[in-house]
């Protein structure tokens, strides 16, 4: 079982966010939630609140095989300005561990550096963000370690593309069960 780590801001795109930790505790990885806002209640961009399991701030976050990082204009901003965060992004890139990005959040690893020579996709109008990286307009990107997504409306197809990054065998059986196009 894998340990990943989806970061959540005010402002987030609750399917975005939501569906990754879905598919991933469908498939047996542990998916924890962690709030960068100090509060572990988060409002969604879309006014919809949820808590998370833990705050940044609650004890180590190294230890964990990913880091996923939802969209959502303001909660991006958020995650962005995080400088926990970036240290952190920094770190499980340099130990080569999985960093999954969707909708707006590829901009997070563009800017920090994070994307050079690689190949990415994000939201249309983010491309520039993207510093160094190939942007290709698919749905999903995998380039190495680093899985990136379009938007919201591929939330099933980048969620599995994690999974099957941690457990090939369990995506497939997840995407059967849940009835994923192929």
């Amino acid at each position: 079982m894998a340990l990943v780590y989806i970061m959540f801001a005010d402002g987030v795109e609750e399917i975005e966010a939501l569906t990754a930790v879905d598919v991933l505790r469908r498939g047996g990885q542990k998916a924890v939630t962690v709030s960068v806002t100090g509060r572990r209640m988060i409002c969604g961009s879309h006014g919809i609140e949820f808590a998370t399991d833990r705050l940044f701030e609650e004890g180590t976050l190294s230890d964990g095989d990913m880091l996923v990082l939802p969209g959502g204009g303001k909660g991006t901003q958020a995650l962005a300005a995080h400088e926990g965060l970036r240290k952190l992004l920094a770190e499980y890139a340099a130990a080569d561990r999985f960093i999954g990005a969707i909708c707006a959040a590829p901009s997070v690893l563009g800017l920090n550096g994070l994307l050079r020579g690689r190949r990415a996709t994000c939201y249309p109008g983010f491309e520039e963000k993207l510093e160094g990286a190939t942007v290709t307009g698919e749905s999903v990107v995998r380039d190495g370690k680093i899985i990136t997504g379009k938007g919201m409306g591929v939330s099933c197809e980048f969620a599995i593309a994690l999974l099957r990054a941690l457990n090939e065998a369990e995506a497939e059986r997840v995407a059967a069960a849940i009835q994923m196009p192929e």
